[in-house]
């Protein structure tokens, strides 16, 4: 015995009228009362102490919860925790430097301004802001497309031969970086200001990790260069991977590959490479220079503005996706909620602030926010004190690590991917679930792949928008039953128990009806409940023509007999030898005969009955109605009431109002044909069935007595 059948059903009755909707409206006294546009933009507007308060503190989170932080609580798990993510902040931040195009010490700025303003504006406890590589490598697709290095090439001392200014390049680079970093926070910010936290929604979860696992892919193949110590040149997609593969150099290949995979960590590959002196043995590209201390502010490059909207957009949306989903997982597991708006507004005053600073782009790293949680944080205090580490690394120690090789950084890397390469077996998963979500990853990786991560991901964007257009293009459609001795309706072909009420026909949609797919929903219907309309009106409209006929034709004949009889009449009356008597009985004989005609008038052929008596359309999955939408159902309505099927509808709310603003109800359509639940429909149609069929024999009786008493 399974646990279903170990449950107990509880007996429930509920006993009320059979409501429709203005019984409804009635009972539940419907209120007229609207509150104007003018009145809701002076309440918006209105400042009060109270509210003032509240913004205020909404805005800045970090005055809520630090004055109630409890210290013996959490202060131990958050400093081990900020001092772990701090280290890890270290060799991240150079690393994504790499990806960014930009000198590994703007890494280090990058995971220490953004994380103090994080602290003071977001609201997630557990998540680990700072450098990121999805981030970093669309930073480094816009510096190297913006500032490539033919830009930079001076002439050497040999007529032929030229130098590559690296100090100009990565100066130019580390502007433009920062630059497309401070608009993207601009668009955080102004998104965020104006609530508008729920464009995260057009990122599905497929969409996103399909979208970090291609990066992930671009990340690898931007990183070989590195690894097999060569300089390609910047391409999209796999022609970077085969670039690489023409292109590697024997030599260079176990000089710094071998070491990279022989060196475990990163005090150890600083203290060889300082000792074995790779730089100038072996020609192994090394972090460089780390200068002590904090830069100053720097204004963005205002003319590079125009040229990195799209990216800075991207950019913007991206890593507030990124983020906010995974604040969601940890705000969903320990039981606190996360602001989507507030989260725009501190992701936005990070990025640009951080942009202020010479900082690039920043979001969420999964894996340092798992070191986060797994070593005891609590709260942003953690991701304060790892700020603190990274501060101490800058005004200190950094230029101990300048002689740390570049493949090492490469190395990290591919070490922190790992976790998004698992993410190929999402497509299995999803092949199983839903494959639908899977054609969406699918697609994504290879969108993003083939182009760069900016144009991938808007694409990415429009093919998921188009499967949701498409789902909405091929709903299911069914007829319903009802479960037997219960008010519930299943679809007939999906259970063996659900049976049709006799002469009634319930429809329904799995989509709403709009515009793009209200044709369908009428072929469809047709086909469901196998009634024409269109046929069957066509069909109606020639009886009828052919009835006007005969009762024309008829009439004709009808009138020329009277004429002849009344003259037939009067010729006999005008002869002197016909009596009194015979002339009254002639009369008496025509009027028989004339009631006798009027007694036999056919009205008409009798209704089919192969047609239901009355169709529901059952209006619940509906979220919206447009004005086709209402217009298509004014058709149905008419269509089918001409054809004498009487026409229900029921549905939520949302559709109630839909039909009233597109006026679909008037002095002969009331509300009193849409109902709030399929039973309810079903009930009053039965009752009404039953009413017009009494009226039909009464009907009948009354003509019977007419045409027998002569009435």
């Amino acid at each position: 015995m399974n646990v279903r059948d170990l449950r107990k059903r509880v007996p429930y009755q509920i006993q009320r009228d059979v409501l429709d909707e203005l019984s409804v409206d009635q009972v539940a006294e419907k209120s007229d009362f609207k509150i104007s546009t003018k009145e809701k933009l002076r309440d918006a507007v209105r400042c009060t102490g109270p509210r003032f308060k509240s913004c205020f503190l909404s805005f800045v989170p970090l005055l809520t919860w630090l004055p109630r932080y409890p210290f013996r609580e959490n202060a131990i798990g958050d400093l081990i925790s900020g001092i772990s993510v701090g280290i890890m902040h270290l060799p991240q931040g150079m690393a994504y430097a790499l990806l960014a195009a930009v000198p590994p010490v703007f890494g280090l700025y990058s995971s220490f301004y953004p994380i103090l303003i994080y602290f003071i504006f977001g609201t997630s406890k557990h998540i680990s802001v700072g450098t990121y590589a999805v981030m970093s490598v669309m930073i480094g697709s816009v510096t190297e497309r913006l500032a490539p290095d033919s830009d930079f090439m001076i002439p050497g001392n040999d007529t032929n031969s030229t130098t590559l200014d690296i100090i100009g390049r990565d100066a130019e680079r580390v502007k433009i970086a920062a630059t497309v970093t401070f608009l993207s926070g601009i668009f955080q910010l102004l998104l965020g200001l104006v609530r508008f936290g729920f464009v995260v929604t057009y990122l599905s979860e497929p969409l996103v990790r399909a979208y970090t696992t291609a990066a992930a892919i671009h990340v690898i193949v931007s990183q070989l260069k590195y690894s097999f110590g060569i300089s390609p040149q910047r391409y999209s997609g796999p022609l970077s991977l085969i670039y690489v593969s023409m292109n590697t150099n024997t030599h260079t290949v176990p000089n710094t590959l071998l070491r990279t995979i022989l060196k475990r960590c990163i005090i150890v590959a600083t203290v060889v490479s300082w000792q074995m002196d790779l730089k100038t043995e072996y020609g192994v590209e090394v972090v460089g220079q780390i200068p002590s201390g904090l830069q100053a502010p720097v204004a963005p490059a205002v003319s590079l503005l125009g040229s990195m909207v799209g990216d800075a957009f991207a950019l913007a949306v991206v890593g507030y996706g990124i983020a906010i989903s995974l604040g969601r997982i940890f705000a969903l597991k320990y039981a606190y909620k996360v602001d989507s708006n507030q989260e725009l507004i501190a992701l936005g005053l990070s990025n640009a602030i951080g942009g202020l600073f010479n900082c690039f782009a920043i979001s969420c790293s999964m894996s340092r926010s798992m070191v986060q949680v797994s070593t005891g944080g609590k709260s942003q205090v953690a991701g304060a004190i790892s700020a603190v580490v990274i501060l101490v690394i800058l005004l200190k120690i950094g230029e101990l690590f300048e002689e740390l090789p570049k493949a090492v950084l490469a190395a990290i890397i591919y070490v922190n991917l790992h976790g998004m390469m698992k993410q190929f077996g999402d497509i299995c998963s999803l092949w199983r679930t839903n494959k639908v979500d899977m054609v969406v990853w699918v697609m994504t990786m290879i969108l993003t792949v083939l182009l760069n991560p900016d144009l991938g991901l808007a694409a990415s964007i429009a093919f998921s928008i188009l499967t949701v257009v498409f789902r909405t293009q091929l709903p299911k459609y069914s007829i319903l039953g009802q479960v037997p001795g219960t008010d519930i309706y299943r679809p007939v072909e999906d259970y063996h128990q659900v049976k049709e009420i006799p002469g009634i026909m319930i429809f329904r949609s799995s989509a709403t009806l709009y515009f793009a797919n209200a044709e369908m929903y009428i072929d469809a219907l047709y086909e469901k409940t196998g009634v024409d309309v269109a046929k069957l009106l066509s069909h109606k409209k020639k009886l009828e023509a052919k009835r006007l006929r005969k009762e024309k034709k008829a009439a004709k004949k009808a009138k020329k007999e009277a004429k002849k009889r009344a003259k037939e009449a009067a010729d006999k009356a005008a002869k002197p030898e016909l009596s009194h008597a015979e002339a009254n009985g002639d009369v008496n004989k025509l009027s028989v005969k004339e009631s006798k005609d009027v007694a036999t008038v056919e009205v008409g052929p009798d209704p089919d009955s192969t047609l239901p008596q009355a169709i529901i359309l059952d209006l619940s999955p509906v979220n919206f109605l447009d004005t086709v939408g209402v217009k298509t159902l004014r058709n149905i309505y008419k269509d089918y009431g001409e054809a004498g099927v009487q026409v229900y509808l029921c549905g939520c709310q949302s559709v109630v109002e839909s039909m009233e603003k597109g006026d679909f109800f008037n002095e002969k359509v009331t509300k009193s044909i849409l109902f709030s639940s399929v039973h309810d429909a079903v009930l009053y149609s039965q009752q009404g069935n039953k009413t017009l069929l009494n009226v039909k024999y009464l009907k009948m009786d009354l003509l019977k007595n007419f045409i027998v008493e002569g009435k």
